[in-house]
């Protein structure tokens, strides 16, 4: 087939004679299977399934994988053929590959995001289970880019922003760095269409100014690395890709003129140690650019991407990026993953092969972990998040790289080491020092994760982080933590309940009352059910007129009539206060000082540790916590009540506190306020300030403190400054 002969040229560089028998064969049965079908565009599907196959050979990519490219659309609608007649034509290995990409798009929403959010997860599931299937779906999506723009602007757009957020930062993960660069820079052209053909435009301009540039540059090399009896090597110098540009220009809010190192120059050496020297020999030639130097070879990426990169000032100061690395670190930086792909029979992987597809490993569980996020939006910007590119290459002690997105914390460091790691993390030393756990971390920082199997996450952590894997494996932990805590409190409050009535849950079990009850509710078992009451969505009085037989169930007490509200509340207040510490139910239920689901300080009476506090079961909210005495709780229905106290590990935890400051209006006093609070080391969370008509200063402020003996040391501070008639808490 004549047309086939541009891809069996191609796989002839790598493949045997025998292999290239069975693509010709491949290529006979495409022509024969795809006849009459086409593409959206209108290009044959024949052409496509072609120029994907050149593209996988173009890596040299196994057998396999070249003929799983011809044959991707095999087992498509309209005309798909059985998959017992593929597997017996052309084996098991193409067969499971031509499946892992035929069930990434067969599949049907009637929301588009939804749509792309499935195709997503199946990738993942089906890269886990053979990559070849993830770079088989890259030279599908290079071809669909390379041949878009017959179809719609909307159509255009659509791919072009799903290839740029999701296909190019994954041709990069791999270290497919040539198909990520034409993939960003289609991407580029439909998205931002003007912006593509003014800077194509201009850079086309200066194209004979900057090829004489990169020969004077070469020969000025060339000479220097005779000099140094190097004689094998190559320099190559090519234009930065358009995109990299358009970002740089975007970044730095500078004109093109202003972006100096538009070309990228490549020196590639026989050994590690002349790209060492080579490195000195051009630091004595050109002065070397502050901050832009990384070594790459001493600290390879998860990619197994090695090279040495610096930006010199060059002739006519022109700013110069430059790369120095081996031949087999260039064909590793070109074709990435694909660079070791084992593709003769009989063929071993190395140790190299199999760190890189260990990495691999790391990123699918990584992607696999954020399966569990729901909400299709929620899931892309996940994953959009965990492809962006590396900014930060952090090391552990023992030296192993850990790469991670600006903006990430020894938090986020912790969760790429390992999720347990991340989930009794207790503080961090980076350098040997030891930082907050907040702390942004920078390029060759070393950093100590320090853990304690009495650590656990909790809400303010999900603050901290940058990474989406930090941040799935917290909430992870929250919602299991939530789940038991609600089990535990629904058990307490009924089992408290039911007490009163000379029951139990173990009672009512063996009384025949559950299944009745369960299917009223429309839950699956008894757990489940205590977990709503524990989280406020079902009350134990709703329970109780489901599951008690019908002399038990307890008539609820009616409100007291307006006018015996007062005498109501007085009697409350005395019961409250005649309230014993522990309650029949196993003890008060503990409170950790943080809002949450479950248990959520009150905002009208805000109680710090070392206040006697109380609790209300909300429907719908949990517990709130008050302080005794409250008159919002005084107000609220007693079969609702609960005992609470604060849990015992609440030293250095943060709380909020309002304050009341009555001063005379005098110069420096908000200075001086601010400066006792600090000193007192308290935070100032908000202050409002207003001067009354006897010229006295009114502050309100809300202090983060730890506790109730610290805020009076505070309250102390602040009735010490000369001109403060009232320091109290509100």
């Amino acid at each position: 087939m004549p047309v086939c002969e541009e891809l069996i040229e191609k796989a002839a560089v790598y493949l045997p004679e025998g292999d290239l028998a069975v693509l010709r064969e491949a290529c006979a049965f495409a022509g024969r299977i795809y006849t009459g079908r086409h593409r959206l565009s209108g290009m044959p599907y024949l052409a496509h399934a072609q120029a994907v196959a050149e593209i996988l050979a173009k890596l040299k990519l196994d057998l396999p994988t070249v003929t799983a490219g011809l044959l991707h659309g095999a087992l498509k609608e309209p005309a798909s053929v059985p998959e017992e007649e593929l597997a017996k034509k052309f084996g098991a290995e193409v067969t499971t590959i031509v499946k892992g990409v035929t069930k990434i798009t067969s599949v049907h929403f009637d929301s588009r995001l939804a749509f792309q959010a499935e195709n997503i997860r199946r990738m993942f599931l089906a890269m886990s289970e053979d990559v070849r299937v993830l770079i088989l779906k890259l030279a599908d999506r290079l071809h669909d880019m390379q041949s878009l723009q017959p179809v719609s602007p909307e159509k255009q757009q659509e791919f072009a922003r799903e290839t740029m957020d999701l296909y190019a930062p994954l041709a990069s993960r791999l270290g497919i760095d040539w198909v990520k660069r034409e993939l960003e820079d289609l991407s580029f052209r439909y998205l931002y269409p003007d912006a593509y053909l003014d800077l194509a435009g201009r850079i086309s301009t200066s194209l004979g100014d900057r090829e004489r540039y990169v020969e004077e540059v070469k020969e000025i090399l060339s000479a220097k690395l005779r000099e140094q009896n190097i004689s094998v090597f190559r320099i190559l110098g090519r234009p930065k890709h358009l995109y990299s540009i358009y970002k740089k220009l975007q970044a730095q809010n500078i004109p093109l003129e202003k972006v100096y190192d538009k070309v990228a120059f490549r020196i590639i050496l026989k050994s590690v140690r002349e790209c060492y020297e080579v490195l000195g020999l051009l630091h004595d030639l050109w002065p070397p650019v502050s901050g832009r130097f990384k070594d790459f070879i001493g600290t390879p990426k998860s990619n197994l991407y090695q090279s040495l990169h610096t930006t010199v000032v060059g002739p006519y100061g022109e700013f110069m990026e430059v790369q120095i690395r081996t031949e087999e670190m260039d064909r590793i930086a070109n074709d990435g993953i694909a660079a070791h792909w084992a593709y003769k029979e009989g063929k071993t992987i190395t140790s190299r092969d199999a760190k890189l597809f260990q990495g691999l490993k790391h990123l699918v569980q990584s992607l696999q972990d954020l399966q569990e996020v729901q909400d299709p939006g929620e899931f892309m910007e996940a994953v959009v998040d965990e492809l962006r590119e590396a900014e930060v290459y952090a090391l552990t002690p023992t030296g192993e790289v850990k790469e991670l997105p600006g903006g990430s914390t020894p938090l986020d460091f912790a969760y790429a080491i390992h999720t347990q790691v991340g989930d009794h993390c207790a503080g961090a030393k980076v350098n040997g020092r030891i930082v907050p756990l907040k702390q942004l971390l920078s390029n060759g920082d070393m950093v100590e994760i320090i853990t304690s199997p009495t650590q656990r996450p909790n809400r303010g952590w999900l603050a901290m982080v940058k990474t989406s894997r930090a941040r799935g494996r917290i909430r992870h932990w929250l919602k299991k933590d939530e789940l038991e805590r609600a089990l535990k409190l629904g058990r307490e409050i009924c089992e408290r309940e039911l007490h009163k009535r000379e029951l139990s849950l173990k009672k009512l079990t063996k009384s025949g009352h559950l299944r009745e009850t369960l299917k009223a509710f429309a839950v699956n078992n008894l757990d489940e059910l205590l977990r709503q009451v524990g989280s406020g969505k079902v009350t134990v009085e709703a329970i109780a007129e489901k599951m008690l037989p019908v002399e038990l169930r307890r008539v609820e007490p009616t409100l007291p009539a307006e006018e015996d509200v007062a005498e109501w509340r007085a009697e409350t207040k005395q019961k409250v206060s005649k309230a014993p510490r522990q309650s029949s139910g196993g003890g008060p239920v503990l409170v950790d000082g943080s809002d949450d689901l479950l248990i959520r300080i009150s905002r009208c009476c805000t109680p710090l540790p070392g206040d006697p506090i109380v609790g209300y079961i909300s429907s719908g909210r949990g517990i709130s916590v008050h302080k005794r005495g409250c008159p919002n709780y005084l107000a609220t229905d007693p079969e609702r009540r609960i005992e609470v106290d604060w849990a015992s590990s609440l030293a250095g935890a943060g709380h909020q506190a309002q304050i009341l400051v009555v001063a005379l209006d005098q110069k420096g006093l908000i200075a001086e306020l601010g400066s006792r609070i600090s000193s007192a080391d308290a935070d100032i969370v908000s202050m409002a300030a207003r001067t009354s008509v006897e010229n006295l200063a009114i502050v309100n402020l809300v202090l983060g403190v730890k506790s109730l003996a610290h805020l009076e040391k505070v309250l102390l501070q602040l009735q010490q400054i000369n001109g403060v008639l009232e320091a109290s808490r509100k």
